[in-house]
């Protein structure tokens, strides 16, 4: 497979040329060592958007791997998904230009969700986690999903499903199942799938585009060997093709101009990787480090195949993720009574070992004590004051955790990860915020003014 970017860049680089152009380094290497390989959109480079040239055909490489329509993000998944939800809003007013567009979602959704109702200006019907599920979590099952629609007159339905599979913590929901039902009843589906674009090259593929998506989002960054913020939005080969002739402009309306080149290169070059990946081999040694897991005594959760999610007894993930940063083994992740390691296949052999014998050497036994027990965070029922994009533009402040009880959440200021609100834009706060301190970094809360 040929690298139409990178070869551009590396022929530029041989000419020898005086940069009189952006950036302002000239390709002299300085701090980084990588200043040569990082241009602007000169002629021949092609532009993002719309990419007509090299950026158009190493689209269409990666397309070709992945089965879709695929267009390239330089600002991950978090571009892509605000794209996908222009696209269908614009779907929505063309069927119906005197509605407000409404979308259907876990409420686990990434804030990306939240930011863009914001700026486009569509409602949320939210679908609730079970009692059950941790708040990064959200079950829905084909049924659930059916029984749910089956309560909206036909008028009132919404444009599209929007869930995240997989969440944070490695569960999958049945995307097949899950798409048959959109589609029985008119729906579009959106899969936030951006901790998943491995998923592609597992036997069979799970990757939501070969399950019956219409569009997704990968974070090619966060699971292939791809720089950060290297992404794909994907739309569906069945999907209306107005979804394809729009979604350059879609991107545009929120993408940079001047996305990163060495980001773009990144994405060029894995494809030549990516057309002949088989992830088999690192997924059956990460299922055998799982059952070896299971047996010393710990809690999994989850069956995605690349990612390790221990529950730990007590609820104590930092205590845990504490001796394992003493240890140098670095994380994914962690809350009050999760520990999260993802796994790709550029993880050596050596790496996972030495994974392994730490959890086997610090395993939970009857006799494990952890310096303090805490309360698992779960969903509050959200209580609904003002649309987001009203309480977003409303006068705010900031106010402490203590304050902000009763109030109406402003801008949701969050940690990163996961980046997952518990309480959004337009909500009344209630003392549960004083709990979950850890999600919001015990910073000051925005929230709007009272009159």
């Amino acid at each position: 497979m040929n690298t139409p970017i990178y070869d551009f860049i590396t022929s530029y680089i041989n000419r020898k040329t005086s940069r009189f152009h952006m950036p302002g380094h000239k390709g002299v290497p300085g701090f980084l060592g990588v200043e040569m390989r990082d241009i602007t959109e000169i002629d021949g480079a092609d532009e993002l958007y719309p990419a007509k040239g090299i950026i158009a055909e190493s689209e269409q490489n990666a397309g070709r791997i992945f089965g879709a329509h695929t267009f390239y993000s330089t600002e991950g998944s978090s571009l892509a998904i605000r794209a996908a939800l222009a696209l269908l809003v614009k779907w929505s007013k063309r069927v119906n230009p005197d509605k407000t567009p409404l979308i259907l979602a876990g409420r686990n959704a990434h804030k990306t969700l939240i930011n863009a109702s914001v700026t486009l200006d569509f409602d949320i019907d939210w679908i609730m986690p079970m009692e059950s599920d941790a708040y990064e979590s959200c079950r829905l099952s084909g049924d659930e999903l059916d029984e749910i629609l089956s309560a909206y007159a036909p008028s009132d339905l919404p444009v599209a499903l929007y869930v995240t599979s997989p969440d944070y913590l490695g569960n999958l929901l049945d995307i097949e199942a899950l798409a048959k039902v959109c589609h029985c009843y008119g729906l579009l589906f959106f899969v936030d799938n951006a901790h998943g674009a491995y998923q592609k090259f597992l036997k069979p593929s799970l990757h939501p585009i070969d399950l019956g998506a219409d569009m997704c989002a990968d974070s090619a960054h966060k699971t292939l060997p791809v720089l950060t913020g290297g992404a794909y939005l994907h739309i569906s080969h069945n999907t209306d093709s107005f979804f394809r002739e729009n979604a350059k402009n879609c991107l545009a309306l929120f993408g940079s101009t001047s996305p990163s080149y060495l980001i773009l290169q990144s994405l060029d070059l894995a494809n030549c990787e990516l057309a002949k990946t088989d992830l088999s081999k690192i997924a059956g040694m990460v299922n055998d480090l799982k059952e070896t897991l299971a047996s010393k005594g710990y809690t999994l959760v989850g069956k995605e195949a690349l990612k390790l999610t221990i529950q730990l007894p007590d609820g104590n993930g930092k205590y845990f993720a504490d001796n394992l940063y003493s240890a140098q083994i670095i994380p994914e992740y962690y809350d009050d009574e999760h520990i999260v390691f993802m796994i790709s296949s550029h993880t050596t052999d050596a790496e996972l070992e030495r994974l392994r014998d730490f959890l086997i050497k610090n395993a939970p036994s009857k006799t494990t004590t952890f310096p303090t027990a805490v309360t698992s965070l779960r969903v509050p029922a959200p209580k609904k004051a003002m649309s987001a994009k009203e309480a977003f533009f409303a006068p705010s402040e900031t106010v402490t955790p203590e304050e902000a009880v009763g109030r109406i959440m402003s801008g949701a200021l969050l940690s990163c990860p996961p980046a997952v609100p518990l309480f959004m834009s337009g909500e009344i706060i209630d003392e549960r915020i004083l709990k979950y301190r850890t999600v919001y970094s015990d910073r000051d809360i925005s929230v709007v003014k009272n009159n």
